[in-house]
């Protein structure tokens, strides 16, 4: 074999050099990229901590723990993946195939649809939470049908703001109302609506449980059932204590019902028992105008 040679100074009676090219890289393991799809279960290196991906943002990672915990990381390196590291990424926005599906099951309208104006009729709810709940559920459907929902901060003041509306012919209302169960006072609020000046056109329904909050699978937040809070204890201050999330004021509520929220994709993660009277409510104040 010829010795190896050197343009400049003839042959090259030492071989190459070693130090040539990316000599550190000689022998690095190489990490590979793993996309940080929701549900998937990874560790962090550093200290053990492991859960569940929940949310991606530009540069962070959300995790949930098995007891409802979450914590924020950068994207990056320092995961575990069934024990073997990985480099975290954001997933790849995908394009959707075929017709697509709002978050309610029913098909949505094609894209450049212009937004159709908003009737006159309208769906009351009573409070904030209730109002972001329909919406991540059936925000799509109501925007194409031009319904606005609109929350009320109680159903005590329902008389109030129907008389202030004016229910009438094609100026329909649909109040959804929380915990609305046989002998209770919301069940007298709502019977007297439906008989009152505006009957025929108001139509109220509700939900058995106390708060909206238990209308989401309680899945959905690694729980078997929703707690059962005592009597003249917050109900959502309750939850949240007996999930050990912290709970001493009202941002801390607000944290939680976020929490809770975000693990909200579809149909699918809420009760029967609301979905059937939101699509009810939908239904009777898209119906023509009598």
């Amino acid at each position: 074999m010829p010795p190896a040679s050197n343009d400049r100074f003839g042959p090259d009676r030492y071989g190459p050099d070693v130090l040539a090219g990316d000599w550190r890289a000689a022998g690095r393991r190489t990490i590979p990229e793993l996309p940080a799809t929701r549900d998937l279960v990874v560790e962090l290196a550093a200290d053990g901590y492991c859960g569940a991906v929940v949310s991606v943002e530009k540069q962070t990672v959300t995790l949930e723990d098995r007891h409802g915990r979450m914590r924020m990381f950068p994207l990056g390196h320092g995961f575990l993946v069934d024990g073997e590291p990985v480099r975290l990424v954001a997933p790849e926005a995908r394009a959707p195939q075929g017709r697509i599906r709002t978050a309610s099951g029913s098909f949505a309208v094609e894209a450049g649809r212009p937004a159709k104006v908003a009737l006159p009729s309208r769906i009351f709810v009573e409070g904030r939470h209730d109002a972001e709940l329909v919406e991540r559920i059936w925000g799509a459907d109501l925007r194409v049908e031009g319904v606005v929902v609109e929350y009320l901060e109680g159903v005590d003041v329902l008389g109030d703001v129907l008389d202030e509306f004016q229910p009438g012919p094609g100026r329909r209302v649909g109040v959804l109302v929380d915990h609305l169960v046989a002998g209770s006072k919301e069940q007298r609020i709502a019977d007297a609506a439906m008989r009152g000046p505006h009957r025929g056109h108001v139509l109220v329904v509700g939900h058995p449980f106390v708060d909206v909050w238990q209308a989401v699978k309680p899945t959905r937040v690694g729980r078997e059932s929703w707690p059962v809070i005592p009597r003249g204890t917050s109900w959502k201050h309750g939850v949240c204590a007996a999930f050990g999330w912290p709970h001493e004021d009202q941002a801390d509520i607000a944290r939680a019902w976020q929490r809770i929220l975000g693990r909200v994709r579809g149909y699918g993660d809420l009760e029967p028992a609301l979905l059937g009277r939101v699509e009810e409510l939908i239904d009777f104040v898209t119906a023509p105008a009598d």
